[in-house]
């Protein structure tokens, strides 16, 4: 389970991201939003800064409900990202030590709905996640999640 008073002894991880998020939604957001859907899921904590120890700082948002209520909108937006995978539930604020942050559960796609891209095509806005970075797919990973029917 993951503790809210224990983020300075998180680091960012195959399953945990933070975005620092205090100019507004940040675009590296959905990358790791397509990046966790295309992997094994993970946690994306927005107003919280990694800093250069690798060691996580709750920095807060000033307004949480507006960043989440703008990331929902836009993920219902098909010319933003394929695909919306997530509840109400998973999109959520929460007051942790040093601020309120907006938490975003995401979970795997089903498999039907893989690969979760950016943009208009999964050859060029599909990721995944390796380590605590996102990395574009490579055809061969497309074609696996496609069931091979990449061309």
């Amino acid at each position: 389970m993951f503790d809210l008073t224990q983020i300075p002894s998180y680091r960012e991880n195959n399953r945990l991201e933070a975005k620092l998020a205090t100019g507004g939604l940040p675009h590296s957001v959905w990358e790791t939003y397509s990046a966790f859907a295309n992997t094994y899921g993970g946690l994306i904590l927005l107003g919280v800064e990694e800093l250069p120890d690798h060691s996580l700082r709750v920095q807060g948002l000033l307004n949480p409900e507006e960043l989440a209520a703008e990331f929902k909108a836009l993920l219902n937006d098909r010319s933003v990202v394929s695909s919306n995978i997530l509840t109400d539930d998973q999109i959520r604020v929460e007051h942790a030590p040093g601020g309120d942050i907006v938490v975003i559960e995401v979970p795997p796609a089903p498999t039907d709905q893989l690969p979760v891209y950016l943009g208009k095509s999964p050859f060029t806005g599909a990721y995944r996640r390796s380590g605590d970075g996102d990395y574009h797919c490579t055809r061969a990973e497309l074609n696996a999640m496609l069931g091979g029917k990449a061309h």
